[in-house]
């Protein structure tokens, strides 16, 4: 078990004048006794692990009331850090929660850093790091799919696989070292059953190693910009997609001026969609500022959605338009198809994806939502069937696997002497446990859990 320090932080979300409740957590060797200094309980409740007191928090020296709470105790080994780890459930806002991890930095305990609970549990063996990544990503889940893998790593869907890889590969190299050291002893290395293990191992990765793009795409969503040229209804669209008024609608061009964000899920896909003002030359000031944020938008967005009017056609500014982010993904809206049938729009025959739309009577939102997975999957960002989604770390790492399976297979095709093979065979084993961390540095921690929460 890992010693140090007391640690305590404020583990729950603190907005003035927003929460029922603020938690100040502690684990380590001084937690339980700091409680007693600050916690009195009425009546005869009894201080044993795994129960909730009720009581007041005072200050020790003056006794001076602090908070009516609750006080949770978890005892080692029986809790989130395998250490003695103390809860006080106050009132929620600032000042309660703030003045009682005052006072238990006073009495000892030392201001946990960001992951530093989670980390101390993964050094005592509760967690292992995919689990510890696992928890991150819950926290900042923004969709029901997202939490599903999240928990499912947590549940340790990713490790096991992971860790039946390196023992096998453990087992390939114990076979070769053996025919290395004690090669009159024992019958000859079977060859292609070390081709068979080696070319399984290898393709299991690359089928982990697909649901990268997913992990990234679940956890940080696509960007979708709505451009056009002005009062084609980019902002009625936004509107009906989003079933909200976020954007001002009117019949005068150039009423958008700046970028106005949305944040939707579709098909489990957090999207981020920012409906553009009008692109077009213009002497206004203000205009021409938004007309740039709206080439700058549709420059970092993921995915475009091009919005003309069915009712006036394909002109020669949509045109214009198409022309700055025809080398982008693109989806050619047709929009106020209550007005003109779609099909009267001429546009370019290179442009493949197109949806009708009439976005002031709610009709196509459900086309428009199919066009967009669509070009997720032609995409193969869901390539995977799997319910698991590695990150970008673990996908690194993972690459650096296959790099060196691919080297013993080559190096078995060279037939090249035995010691080359267990080089890279060792080089695969060690970047597999640096998934689970049975091998790990110590600046990758310090990378993993400087972004998780303080508190966490």
């Amino acid at each position: 078990m890992v010693q140090g320090e007391t640690i305590a932080a404020i583990a729950t979300a603190v907005v003035p004048q927003q929460g029922s409740v603020g938690i100040v957590r502690l684990s380590g060797e001084k937690a339980l006794d700091i409680a007693k200094k600050l916690f009195h309980s009425p009546g005869k409740q009894l201080w044993e692990t795994h129960r909730i007191l009720y009581g007041y928090i005072r200050h020790p020296q003056t006794q001076k009331l602090v908070d009516e709470a609750l006080l949770l105790i978890m005892l080692a080994p029986r809790s989130y850090t395998r250490e003695d780890v103390i809860e006080f459930h106050c009132h929620g806002g600032i000042i309660p929660v703030q003045q009682v991890l005052q006072l238990c930095i006073e009495l000892g305990a030392k201001l946990a850093q960001p992951g530093e609970f989670t980390l101390r549990a993964f050094l005592n063996g509760r967690l292992d790091l995919t689990q510890a990544e696992s928890i991150a990503e819950l926290v900042g889940a923004r969709s029901p799919v997202a939490s599903e893998i999240a928990l499912a790593g947590l549940q340790g869907k990713l490790a096991h696989p992971i860790r039946q890889l390196r023992a096998t590969c453990l087992d390939i190299l114990a076979e070769v070292e053996a025919r290395i050291d004690f090669e009159e002893d024992l019958p000859p290395l079977d060859e292609e059953e070390i081709r068979r293990s080696l070319g399984e191992v290898l393709n299991q990765v690359k089928a982990i190693l697909a649901t990268a793009d997913r992990g990234e795409l679940l956890r940080t969503g696509l960007k979708v910009a709505i451009v056009g040229r002005p009062n084609v209804g980019k902002s009625s669209l936004l509107n009906a997609w989003s079933r909200s008024d976020r954007a001002i609608v009117t019949d005068l061009p150039g009423t958008t001026r700046d970028v106005v964000e949305s944040h939707l899920v579709v098909g489990g896909i957090p999207i981020q969609v920012l409906d553009t003002a009008g692109i077009r030359d213009t002497v206004d000031t203000v205009e021409k500022i938004g007309v740039e944020r709206s080439r700058h938008a549709a420059k970092s967005a993921d995915l475009i959605l091009l919005t003309v009017d069915a009712a006036v056609g394909w002109t020669s500014e949509d045109e214009e338009v198409y022309q700055q982010v025809r080398q982008r993904p693109l989806i050619l809206v047709i929009n106020k198809t209550d007005l003109a049938p779609s099909d009267a729009v001429k546009y370019p025959a290179e442009i493949h994806k197109i949806v009708s739309t009439a976005a002031q009577i709610d009709r196509g939102i459900d086309s428009l939502e199919r066009a967009i997975l669509d070009s997720v999957q032609s995409g193969n960002l869901t390539a995977a069937n799997l319910d698991i989604a590695i990150n970008q770390r673990q996908a690194a790492t993972l690459t650096r696997t296959k790099n060196s399976l691919e080297q013993v297979q080559q190096t078995i095709d060279d037939r090249l002497p035995l010691d080359f093979w267990t080089i890279d065979l060792r080089a695969a084993i060690s970047t597999l446990g640096e998934i689970t961390g049975e091998e790990v540095t110590e600046s990758v921690l310090d990378r993993i859990f400087s972004r998780f929460c303080i508190g966490k």
